[in-house]
């Protein structure tokens, strides 16, 4: 079998979405076959033969988080007025049950830019075209592009610092400057 081949079935599945559970937790930065093997239930060899290589295992658990994040997105969509609809998708970001998604996310988008080709590449490009999509609903492009920054950069400084009251304000405040 060659290394990008990925063999599809349910058992697949179903490792896949344990293995999804475990980078939630301990991220993909580092992460060796052997320890997630064993923490899900399986073996090296499995997840080699599954996901044709540890990079397709990357690719597949990223593309996992992606769905998660689509579908919270859809969600929170904006619909409504502007501030509205950003402080509905500002709130699920905040979300502390949202954390662990988004510190992969965090992870992925930081890796696909100093990584761009492999597992990783182009990962950072569809997440600011999916955020683009979403926004677009009820920004133009360039408002969309600037209402992105502010949620992005108010999101990692929120995982950084964990001050939930001085991002939420730093976010309002700009928000009305772009759609006062």
């Amino acid at each position: 079998m060659t290394a990008d081949r990925q063999v599809l079935s349910p058992r697949r599945e179903e490792l896949l979405e344990m293995a999804y559970r475990y980078v939630l937790r301990h991220g993909l930065t580092g992460m060796s076959l052997r320890p997630l093997a064993e923490a899900i239930g399986s073996s090296p060899r499995v997840l080699i033969y599954l996901f044709g290589s540890k990079d397709g295992l990357v690719q597949a658990l990223l593309a996992r988080s992606r769905v998660d994040e689509l579908d919270l997105l859809a969600a929170a969509g904006p619909t409504g007025e502007p501030a509205e609809a950003v402080g509905r998708l500002w709130r699920w970001l905040a979300d502390p049950a949202h954390t662990d998604l988004l510190r992969l996310w965090a992870e992925g988008y930081a890796r696909s830019m100093v990584e761009p080709h492999g597992p990783w590449g182009g990962f950072a490009a569809r997440s600011v075209e999916d955020w683009l999509d979403v926004l677009g609903e009820v920004f133009d492009r360039t408002d969309a592009t600037a209402v992105l920054a502010v949620l992005r950069g108010a999101m990692l400084d929120l995982l950084a610092t964990g001050d939930v009251e001085r991002t939420t304000a730093a976010v309002h405040r700009q928000i009305a400057l772009l759609t006062g």
